[in-house]
């Protein structure tokens, strides 16, 4: 399934007022599995970090909801958010200063294959981003020299274990826009070895009760949104019904070990 028109047209629906916009933000951070995942690092991270001012990274910021909830740490956090989707940008750009927040957020257009800014930022994030670029060494390497010395880069991906809902080896992506179905655990932690990384860090995300979530608070929402724009109607009471489940199993996914999974949670340190 091809996902960038349905996220085309859900920006056009939740573009219209800032309150809207933040609304979309808010649902994105219930539904999606990976934003508790990425919230709770984010949070461990910040209570380490207690320095006057920080500047952050996101890496394929996309729709702009981690960096939009960065920016509420406060005026003392300052993040570049680069994409290669300039309409993207120009609707983040436009949404942070009706909200006041353009002076803590920039959205710029970039390559990340071909992005260095030496030794500027304190932290790097790239959710959900790897599986969309084949050069990815490249880009690892990229942030590895944008990175102040013994900072941290955070990446939330799908795993070779059913990431992207492959589970053959003849499967194909639930989404098509991926290059690749997942990473092996241990294969990404070499590559950001190789890139300059000197300590790396990985567990699995979306274990057993995280599939299910995922499963019936975006997988099946999806499809429904792809075959007619009218399950926009149905949804709400679709939600009603089965994100109480989901919520209950996305807790217990982000606060629980897994020896597998179909995500990864990644950490690296330059």
């Amino acid at each position: 399934m091809h996902y960038d028109p349905i996220k085309r047209s859900l920006g056009n629906v939740f573009n219209k007022s800032p309150f809207l916009r933040k609304l979309f933000y808010k649902l994105l951070d219930l539904l999606l599995l990976r934003a508790w995942h990425v919230h709770k690092e984010l949070k461990a991270w910040k209570r380490e970090n207690k320095k006057p001012e920080v500047k952050i990274i996101d890496a394929g910021a996309g729709f702009g909801q981690y960096s939009y909830y960065l920016s509420k740490w406060g005026d003392n956090f300052k993040i570049d958010a680069v994409d290669v989707k300039q309409e993207q940008i120009d609707d983040c750009n436009r949404f942070l200063k009706s909200i006041d927040r353009d002076n803590r957020v920039k959205f710029e257009m970039g390559d990340l294959t071909k992005f260095n800014r030496e030794n500027t930022y304190d932290l790097a994030i790239s959710v959900d981003v790897m599986e969309h670029i084949l050069e990815d060494v490249e880009v690892f390497k990229n942030i590895h020299r944008s990175l102040k010395p013994g900072c941290m880069l955070l990446i939330s991906t799908p795993s070779d274990q059913g990431g992207s809902d492959v589970h053959s080896e003849d499967g194909s992506s639930f989404i098509e826009e991926h290059v690749r179905d997942g990473y092996n655990i241990n294969d990404i932690q070499e590559k950001l070895k190789l890139a300059g990384f000197a300590k790396t860090e990985a567990r699995y995300s979306y274990g057993a009760p995280g599939k299910i979530a995922w499963r019936i608070s975006m997988k099946y929402p999806i499809l429904m949104l792809g075959a007619s724009k009218l399950f926009f109607i149905i949804l709400p009471f679709y939600y009603i019904v089965f994100y109480p489940i989901a919520y209950v199993l996305n807790y217990f996914d982000t606060h629980g070990k897994h020896q597998t999974g179909t995500g990864l949670i990644v950490k690296a340190w330059k």
